[in-house]
């Protein structure tokens, strides 16, 4: 695990300001969950990963909540009601999460409503 002081001087070289605020939260949050969150955002953006709905769809379950550090793309179908919070979502998966009623929220706001991260999956 990274300390604090080298995920922050890896913030300098960011420049997406959604980015560095959700490191700033979740750093200041006391979770081991939020802390490696911080760490991997602070990696180089092309270790940040896409994720295909068909993929949400095989590793989740009704009601959970996924935290995904990339983008959620709109390749195959969710059937089940579930929480995603990413750093973007595309619009074919946008549409298909709302036939679904799927909550979709930024990394950002679930860090500030759930800090302990109780019942988050980070993918």
């Amino acid at each position: 695990m990274i300390s604090r002081t080298h995920i922050k001087s890896r913030m300098v070289n960011k420049t997406n300001t959604l980015v560095k605020d959700t490191i700033t939260t979740a750093l200041k949050t006391k979770s081991k969950t939020w802390h490696t969150v911080a760490q991997r955002l602070s990696a180089a953006t092309r270790k940040h990963g896409s994720v295909n709905l068909s993929r949400i769809e095989k590793i989740t379950t009704t009601g959970d909540t996924l935290v995904i550090l990339g983008k959620v793309l709109g390749g195959g179908d969710v059937t089940k009601k579930v929480r995603l919070c990413a750093l973007s979502f595309s619009g074919s998966a946008l549409d298909k999460l709302k036939k679904t009623k799927s909550e979709t929220v930024s990394v950002l706001e679930e860090i500030a409503k759930n800090p302990k991260a109780n019942g988050v999956k980070v993918l």
